[in-house]
């Protein structure tokens, strides 16, 4: 199959790291980049030997030689680049979250709708092994009915900027309309969403805090406004529940991994944390009635699924199902779809912390404005 030719837009951290994916790819060939730091766009494109440097991403858009555009900007820059790009005519792969706010990431999703192409979201936590084994033993009923989830994600003193790493445009609304929840958060939620088959979001409850000391320079720097711990509590239309915590910042050891529960079993999913690290995906169960506690040997089963299954290296890491995707090779994982419910859900515990109640999914779908930061 011919290689697909992509166009990134910001070189920063994630930038190259994308950059750095794109580069074990066969069938991706990085063409150009776009940024409005010209220096740094030239560096990275030299780091990665890329031929043409652009600092405006509309001249970008105008190569009919580009199949597709990665959008690596912050978070309120996601839905202006990505729905031009659409309407240039790109397939779009664009990081998470899908946008800084809900009504945002609606119009992404109604562009790629009306010029027909495909729209990607950066959730790499959908490709893991733990995500797939755990999918296989809900497709096969070893759960039985789902009924609650847990969503956790932990770090003890990990806040971008003001403990040491990344930049302060993470700390600010006005870049990246949230803080943990948006940050981290996005990918635990998701990763559960996709294992309870996306249900429609009902109601949330949730709360957000800032209460640990930081660094008054950087604070004053970065302008902090945004939640270093998100709780919430969720329900569904389907009846199925979620709970749960994502913490930059938090005096504690470290979270359990997230889990799913279900009438005949249930699955826990490794927790990583910069204190530990749990790499096992557990399975309990009831047999002959004895509770049975199953750890699942991931890395066995990667490989003889790689070797049986159809299109396996499709689903490697989310850069590998995208390039695969525009191929034609796979259908494309709703991840856009994923990604807005994963939205609404985080909106919907800012507008209940701000409103002391639960709130229903018409009531956030109703408050939800846009953040976008015109380019």
């Amino acid at each position: 199959m011919s290689k697909i030719r992509i166009g990134i837009v910001g070189v920063g951290l994630i930038g190259q790291t994308h950059l750095s994916n794109y580069a074990k790819i066969q069938d991706a060939e990085v063409v150009a980049v776009c940024d409005i730091n010209e220096q740094a766009a030239q560096a990275v494109a030299s780091q990665f030997g890329i031929p043409d440097v652009y600092t405006d991403f509309r001249e970008l858009l105008k190569r009919d030689d580009i199949d597709a555009i990665d959008v690596c900007l912050h978070n309120n820059f996601h839905a202006p680049v990505t729905n031009e790009a659409l309407k240039a005519g790109k397939h779009v792969y664009c990081e998470k979250p899908i946008a800084g706010t809900y009504y945002d990431g609606v119009t992404m999703l109604e562009t790629a709708k009306e010029t027909g192409n495909m729209l990607h979201i950066q959730l790499n936590t959908l490709y893991k092994k733990e995500t797939k084994a755990a999918k296989a033993l809900i497709d096969e009923g070893s759960l039985g009915k789902l009924y609650h989830a847990r969503s956790t994600g932990f770090r003890r003193r990990g806040r971008p900027f003001v403990d040491g790493y990344g930049t302060k445009f993470f700390n600010r609304k006005e870049t990246a309309a949230g803080g943990a929840l948006l940050d981290m958060g996005v990918y635990h939620i998701a990763q559960i969403l996709y294992l309870l088959g996306v249900p429609t979001l009902k109601s949330v409850s949730g709360k957000v805090y800032q209460e640990m000391d930081m660094d008054a320079a950087r604070r004053e720097e970065s302008q902090f406004d945004v939640e270093e711990l998100g709780l919430g509590f969720v329900r569904f239309e389907e009846g199925v529940t979620l709970d749960l915590i994502e913490a930059w910042s938090v005096h504690m050891g470290g979270f359990e991994g997230s889990s799913v529960l279900g009438s005949k079993g249930g699955v826990r999913l490794p927790s990583y944390s910069s204190i530990s690290q749990t790499s096992a995906l557990t399975f309990h169960t009831t047999v002959a009635d004895m509770d049975l506690d199953s750890t699942v040997n991931l890395d066995d089963m990667d490989l003889r699924w790689g070797r049986l299954k159809p299109d396996y290296d499709a689903y490697a890491s989310s850069q590998q199902h995208w390039i695969a995707a525009i191929q034609g090779r796979v259908p494309l994982l709703p991840t856009a779809e994923i990604a807005l419910q994963t939205m609404l859900i985080s909106e919907g515990v800012y507008l209940s912390d701000r409103l002391g109640r639960e709130v229903t999914a018409e009531e956030i779908i109703a408050h939800s404005q846009s953040t976008n930061v015109l380019v």
